[in-house]
């Protein structure tokens, strides 16, 4: 290989002018070239949403968010309560708390414009070393080195980086950084994102497509290139069990909660369910539900995979009269209202299994 990182970082340029992909939050690069600036609102906000998700399951998130909050200072203005529910199921919850603390502190503290200095975005709520470096480089062209999930798999073949992950991750940004150009590094960041996620797969990579393969180190050793990121060995997740309670009223309406603000699903909506949390099992009887004298009835069970565990619930439903009150936190949600609650996945998953028609509109 005769390459060094000016020349590679200016194929994959080159490449990504040609084959960029066209996202609702990018500014393409014939824009960019014309003087289109990103809007850095957008590019922090697709850059949260992101995080641990895919681009196809974020689409539709991110148009539904900026149409109902095109700036963050109507996202700030926005209630606590409907930013949850547009973010219901997208999952990760913290990120939606910390979404709104930072549109606030940005409206409140920055007269609405994101800070365009590195430490100044990582002073602000719900932003890490990553996500500052992105929004540095995307949005103000900051020379930020920027590394995800797809950047990794790119740099560890690249470079036949044979240290598991995470540790080698200062490996993989010290030799990001190397190969920053010294113009268009917001360019250069999503090029190697669109390069990982579209030729650079985790499984069967288009190597003959691709435009850095003479000075791949994988291809030039004879490497398998499915074998890079290595990654460190995992242990089981660990299974914990409870129970939750789908209670409901005469007329259709759902008995409904909202949980503590912090921790996990933290200030979303569920059924009422015991105190399981990923240290610990919660009681998995009616012995815990919210009126043990109702007749409830055991209406299966349901498996939800958090990031460090496995929840098994089991589900149990209950009829209640039409007058029966909800109680202090609590409230009815009538047919026509649930599919607007801020419910996570498993929550929706519960109430499935005891009235599979619950969310029938929303499969339409």
């Amino acid at each position: 290989m005769t390459s060094g990182p000016d020349s590679t970082a200016h194929l994959l340029l080159d490449w990504y002018d040609r084959h960029a992909r066209d996202m609702p939050w990018r500014t393409s690069p014939k824009a960019r070239a014309a003087g289109v600036r990103p809007d850095p609102y957008r590019v922090w906000l697709s850059e949260i949403m992101l995080q641990q998700t895919t681009v196809a399951a974020v689409k539709a998130y991110f148009e539904r968010f900026v149409a109902l909050w095109p700036t963050v200072e109507a996202l700030a203005a926005a209630p606590e309560e409907d930013v949850m529910k547009a973010w219901a199921g997208l999952g990760y919850y913290s990120r939606a708390r910390n979404l709104k603390a930072c549109a606030d502190t940005v409206a409140r503290d920055h007269g609405g414009q994101f800070p365009d200095i590195l430490d100044g975005l990582r002073a602000l709520p719900g932003i890490g070393d990553y996500t500052a470096a992105a929004v540095a480089a995307i949005a103000f062209d900051l020379p930020a080195a920027v590394v995800d999930g797809n950047v990794e798999r790119v740099f560890t073949r690249l470079f036949a980086i044979e240290t598991p992950l995470p540790k080698a991750k200062p490996e993989i940004k010290a030799q990001v950084a190397a190969m920053l150009p010294p113009t268009r590094p917001g360019d250069f960041a999503q090029a190697c994102m669109d390069l990982g996620a579209t030729i650079c797969t985790p499984r069967r990579p288009s190597c003959i497509l691709c435009p850095l393969r003479e000075h791949c180190a994988v291809i030039a050793r004879g490497l398998d290139a499915e074998r890079f990121p290595v990654k460190a060995a995992k242990g089981e997740k660990p299974v914990r069990r409870g129970a939750a309670y789908v209670l409901e009223r005469s007329d259709g309406a759902i008995l409904l909660e909202r949980r503590p603000p912090s921790g996990l699903l933290g200030a979303m909506t569920q059924v009422p369910t015991t105190d399981w949390t990923s240290r610990r099992d919660g009681d998995t009887t009616t012995a815990a539900s919210p009126d043990p004298s109702i007749a409830w009835r055991n209406a299966g069970a349901i498996t939800h995979v958090f990031t460090h565990f496995e929840l098994r619930l089991t589900i149990f439903h209950g009829q209640a009269p039409h007058t029966r009150e909800p109680g202090p936190g609590r409230w009815w949600s009538r047919p026509h209202e649930i599919a607007g609650e801020a419910l996570p996945s498993v929550m929706k998953k519960a109430i499935a299994c005891a009235l599979p028609e619950a969310f029938a509109e929303e499969t339409k």
